[in-house]
């Protein structure tokens, strides 16, 4: 029973297939035409073990491994006897698949070297940019020498500002004093106020930007042409186009979309453009105020779907403050607007999800806007300003059981009687001075003896303290 058991690990896995992986039977252990690993190296063969009892047949030797020698390596035999010709014999179409597949078994294995990349990179090349790229930063160092024309210069700096929003404050000084030397006639300055409203209006993102140029350019821009400033250049521009805004909104879908981006530009406008009054207050256009009331009205008299969502946008980006400015003045308008939202949700063709938009809209109307009031601070807060005033007060009881706090009106009465009651704050000494006097009967029970029940007791504690302590 313990002769099957001697075999190395693995011995027996050709045991019964026939060919083996070589082709060969089991006497050939797996070499092509039967030769065994003796032949190989020209020892003569080992001897054949005596057939054992069946059902325990001696498996055949194992055959060598099939191992790639290492780059470069010449595969060699061993000097010895030449291997002696197979007798010639009438090939069958068994013994032909089986001698392809043992040649094909010990082909020698082909080394492949991969071919080493040259790399054309160098830490000398020039700068690369994308296509459509300008490398602004160059030309602003050396101002506007590089570029033939105001225009060309102009889109760059526009262009810098729209792939590189963070680089506003660092760039716009430089580029108003390019521009003050540079625009010195009518036409110049006409041209440059076009350049920035198409920029902000033909490039979403750039709306927010373009509108703080705007600001900082009616502000730093010394030319005053025939014309006017440029503050009242782009504000003409503005009316220019907002005189279409009724056929715009019932225009074809490419004019919608061009008259939205101009809406959401006035809006940003509105926002960051500061005129500065002549006692040195700094307000806001009221010219803008009134022109997004009736751009809002020329967007909900064609309720379609595209037309509420930029009024939806319009409403989040300026409600708020829209809204102050006229509750300053004492006017209804945003009431006036709620209610129509509230009757384009009932009566309007829109999607659902339109609708939806909208009803969030009056929504967060409802909740200021989504502000939030900052408490006052504890010298200014007070119980009539500050609603938690007395949100950290404690709350005390009256010998019938019955709470009261700082909120209550009697709470100083109530209090008081508390105090008297049960003594809170004795007369201590302060700063070595006796306050209580001789005859205060709160400190002689402090100097009594103790009760002889709580002596007793306080003796026992005691003494079974110190037999736990022992043990």
């Amino acid at each position: 029973m313990s002769d099957g058991f001697d075999r190395a690990p693995g011995a027996g896995r050709g045991r019964g297939r026939g060919l083996g992986r070589g082709g060969g039977g089991p006497e050939g252990g797996g070499f092509p035409n039967g030769a065994g690993p003796a032949e190989r190296t020209g020892q003569p063969p080992p001897p054949q073990p005596q057939p054992k009892a069946p059902g325990f047949q001696q498996p055949p030797p194992l055959r060598q491994p099939r191992t790639a020698p290492p780059p470069g390596a010449q595969c060699e035999l061993p000097a010895g006897p030449p291997r002696p010709a197979p007798l010639p014999e009438q090939e069958r179409p068994q013994d032909s698949v089986s001698q392809q597949n043992s040649e094909s078994a010990m082909a020698k294995p082909q080394v492949v070297v991969a071919p080493v990349l040259m790399s054309k990179l160098s830490a000398n090349a020039p700068e690369f940019y994308p296509s459509g790229y300008s490398n602004y930063t160059d030309a602003y160092e050396d101002g506007c020498e590089d570029y033939p024309t105001l225009s060309e210069y102009v889109q760059d700096f526009l262009n810098h500002l729209t792939e590189q929003p963070g680089s506003f404050e660092t760039d716009i000084e430089q580029f108003a004093e390019t521009l003050n030397s540079w625009v010195t006639t009518d036409d110049a300055l006409q041209e440059l106020v076009e350049l920035i409203y198409q920029q902000a209006t033909s490039i979403p993102n750039f709306s927010y930007m373009g509108a703080r140029l705007c600001n900082y350019l009616s502000h730093h821009l010394t030319i005053s042409s025939q014309s006017g400033t440029f503050r009242q250049l782009l504000l003409q521009r503005c009316r220019a186009e907002y005189e279409l805004k009724d056929q715009a909104a019932k225009g074809d879908e490419a004019t919608r979309k061009r008259f939205h981006a101009f809406v959401l530009f006035l809006g940003e406008l509105y926002l960051n453009l500061e005129i500065k009054g002549t006692n040195g207050q700094v307000t806001r256009a009221d010219i803008l105020q009134a022109g997004l009331r009736e751009l809002l009205n020329a967007l909900f008299s064609n309720p379609v779907d595209d037309n509420l969502i930029c009024a939806v946008k319009l409403l989040k980006l300026t409600g708020s403050v829209l809204e102050d400015a006229w509750k300053d003045k004492g006017k209804v308008d945003m009431v006036e607007i709620i209610q129509r939202i509230e009757n384009v949700v009932l009566d309007a063709h829109c999607s659902r999800d339109v609708k939806q938009m909208l009803l969030k809209l009056v929504e967060l109307r409802s909740s200021n806007w989504g502000r939030v009031h900052v408490t006052s601070t504890y010298r200014e807060a007070t119980p009539e300003n500050d609603p938690n005033y007395f949100m950290n007060e404690p709350t005390f009881y009256t010998p019938d059981g019955v709470p009261f706090t700082a909120a209550d009106p009697d709470y100083q009465e109530k209090y008081q009687e508390l105090l008297e009651r049960e003594d809170f704050f004795p007369d201590y000494e302060e700063n070595g001075t006796d306050l209580s006097g001789a005859s205060d009967a709160y400190l002689d029970d402090i100097d009594d003896e103790m009760d002889p029940e709580i002596e007793e007791a306080y003796e026992k504690f005691c003494l079974e303290s110190e037999c736990k302590r022992k043990q």
